[in-house]
């Protein structure tokens, strides 16, 4: 071993990394928590969890019916400290909200983490998706516009690992899961410039979504318009929203630094 590499793991606070490990086994599907899931979920040790759940505990992040542990609203303070030390939620939200009006439609941006998006900044007009989005909403790549431009960034081979690494989920009957499918989707995203989705994430919404690119050229963002499916085809999409979202896309460039 190096002594770089010897540095790196007296750096690491393995502490710190089980339980952020616990934290982030609670999802939507996992409100609530006994310390043998929370085991099982995170391939801790029942002892190592049961600290690490006492400790979110005693700090005021997770809370206890004596059956199980579930986060606290505290935990959003992990979240929006990104928000609040980062420049680009705040630099494209007067972006998004000229967008929306000059659409009327609800405009979004986010950013890859892992194998899905978090929406960092957004303007809507009107609901149209059953699940409310807002800023810190999580949705899978495979099956987003703003997800297949995210994915368009990345090289090849590190989109399709990352693809492959779990199975697709069908959302609805219009999800595309086939492996290759996606691929090629993600391929014509990243010839195109841009993504259009329609109704694969949920019945009646059909979105599209550009890369934001930094002044280095990498995409470090997507920013997107949604609609109804009932009132825009996949063509008025394009006719309506296409120009305005690239021209919302050049005017960021030159301001995104990272």
């Amino acid at each position: 071993m190096s002594d770089d590499e010897e540095d790196r793991d007296r750096d690491f606070v393995g502490g710190l990394a089980r339980g952020l490990k616990v934290i982030e086994c609670f999802d939507d599907e996992h409100e609530r928590l006994t310390i043998a899931e929370v085991a099982g979920l995170t391939g801790l040790s029942r002892a190592a969890a049961r600290r690490s759940l006492l400790t979110l505990e005693r700090l005021g992040y997770a809370r206890s019916d004596g059956r199980g542990f579930c986060l606290t609203p505290r935990i959003l303070r992990l979240g929006y400290a990104f928000l609040e030390s980062t420049a680009l939620p705040q630099l494209m939200q007067p972006f998004l909200e000229h967008l929306s009006e000059r659409l009327n439609e609800s405009c979004s941006a986010s950013v890859r983490d892992g194998d899905q998006l978090v929406y960092i900044a957004r303007s809507a007009t009107r609901r149209i998706v059953s699940v409310g989005l807002a800023v810190g909403s999580r949705l899978p790549l495979h099956c987003t516009s703003m997800g297949r431009v995210l994915l368009s960034g990345m090289p090849r081979s590190d989109m399709i690992a990352l693809l492959k690494a779990e199975p697709l989920r069908r959302l609805t009957p219009h999800t595309q899961i086939d492996l290759d499918a996606v691929v090629a989707a993600v391929d014509a995203a990243r010839s195109d410039g841009y993504a259009l989705v329609d109704q694969e994430l949920e019945v009646g919404l059909i979105s599209l979504a550009v890369p934001v690119i930094n002044s280095s050229g990498e995409v470090v963002a997507a920013l997107n318009a949604g609609s109804q499916a009932s009132r825009m085809s996949a063509r008025d999409m394009l006719d309506k929203c296409l120009a305005p979202l690239l021209a919302t896309q050049k005017s960021l460039r030159p301001l995104v630094r990272t």
